[in-house]
């Protein structure tokens, strides 16, 4: 046999997406009081969500304690899986054990000025996106327990759009390369990601993520927004912020301006 194939197993290339944890202080005590504050009103919401530490943003002379970030997000049931760090951060990133990563957002690096402080936003603030929508209706509850089915199939009309025709049940998620069109719902607990725009024309009630690869183009339309997460290149919102009145259960379109997220309702008569 040759020593290239196996039954058994395969090695190949891929590429995994994941949150990134962007480092901005050396304070660490004064980053678990806010880690605490942020995830304790939904203590279950990323749990066992992947991410990576990202120091880019410290300044050339600062040092972060990793080994003691890595425990930190463990608390709170995120999973660190690597370091994302500039190339002179090397040697002392090296130290805590966890794998060097590469990040393929480039506006995320400090070395480009005005960019680098808005890539700075994606993850580590969503409090900025939050703000831009002001409190009204509570989330939907979530759905009855339903019977697991087969895993929704989609199927591509071309290579930059991905049509998914069934429903999408808890645990379920879907990754498009380019447009996503969703014509079943999307249940509590199940995601759809696109590096384009996302097409729900059914209840959207778990996690939306488009752009994802730093689209800030991205859209995201739905006939029933009652979401868990939406989320466009890298800025979310959740079901902590109460989406308002007049656009929650309702057919919406959703984009980015000025770094915050904008839902508006959809005339569709």
């Amino acid at each position: 046999m040759s020593p290239r194939k196996s039954p058994f197993f395969e090695l190949r290339s891929g590429a995994v997406d994941t949150l990134l944890f962007v480092v901005k202080t050396t304070n660490l005590d004064e980053m678990r009081a806010e880690l605490t504050r942020r995830f304790e009103a939904t203590p279950e919401f990323f749990a066992n969500d992947t991410v990576a530490i990202d120091v880019r943003r410290l300044a050339e002379n600062e040092r972060v304690p990793l080994a003691d970030i890595a425990k930190l997000l463990d608390s709170v049931r995120m999973r660190p899986i690597g370091v994302v760090a500039d190339s002179a951060q090397h040697a002392w990133a090296n130290e805590a054990g966890l794998p060097l990563l590469d990040a393929r957002d480039p506006r995320a690096s400090k070395g480009n000025g005005d960019e680098g402080n808005e890539a700075g936003k994606r993850v580590a603030e969503k409090s900025a996106a939050e703000k831009s929508a002001a409190p009204a209706a509570e989330s939907a509850a979530p759905e009855p327990e339903q019977a697991p089915s087969a895993a929704a199939e989609p199927v591509r009309i071309s290579s930059q759009t991905m049509v998914v025709d069934k429903p999408l049940r808890s645990g379920q998620r879907i990754y498009a390369k380019g447009d996503l069109v969703v014509l079943g719902m999307v249940s509590n607990g199940a995601e759809v990601i696109a590096e384009g725009n996302i097409h729900i024309y059914a209840p959207l009630r778990g996690r939306a993520l488009a752009g994802v690869h730093g689209n800030h183009d991205a859209r995201i339309f739905c006939t029933c927004l009652e979401p868990e997460l939406i989320s466009i290149a890298g800025i979310y919102r959740t079901t902590e912020n109460p989406l308002p009145a007049d656009v929650h259960g309702k057919p919406v379109q959703i984009w980015l301006e000025d770094e915050k997220l904008m839902i508006e309702p959809l005339r569709l008569t």
